[in-house]
């Protein structure tokens, strides 16, 4: 996954940089599809503006901002709305690909079994 780290009006600290990286490695985690990550932040009047821009499979965007007086929580709580955007994404697209198909035979098995049932007795 390529990542990449920016700032404006700010000078990006080492500790920042790995901080935010080391968040950012994980969002594979709750999609798969995860290609591009990148950070931007920013310091407008006495607050940190975090914006986290994900591109995954089939250009598909997302994208989070979140002010805070700190930087580190401005990230943590960028970087909650990402993860909760990617995991409702991973959702739908597990639900509209339907069941696997060892558990709809299992289905179609344990119903065939029943229906056999109602017919014997």
């Amino acid at each position: 996954m390529k990542m990449t780290v920016e700032a404006r009006h700010m000078e990006v600290t080492d500790a920042i940089r790995q901080f935010v990286e080391s968040k950012i490695d994980n969002l594979p985690r709750y999609y798969d599809g995860v290609l591009t990550a990148g950070v931007v932040l920013d310091h407008q009047a006495d607050q940190a503006v975090v914006e986290i821009r994900v591109t995954a499979r089939r250009k598909r965007v997302f994208v989070a901002s979140e002010r805070d007086k700190d930087m580190y929580a401005a990230v943590d709580k960028c970087l909650d709305k990402i993860h909760q955007q990617l995991s409702r994404h991973k959702d739908k697209v597990r639900d509209r690909q339907g069941i696997p198909l060892a558990q709809a035979e299992a289905i179609a098995q344990a119903e065939a079994i029943a229906q056999a049932k109602k017919q014997e007795g």
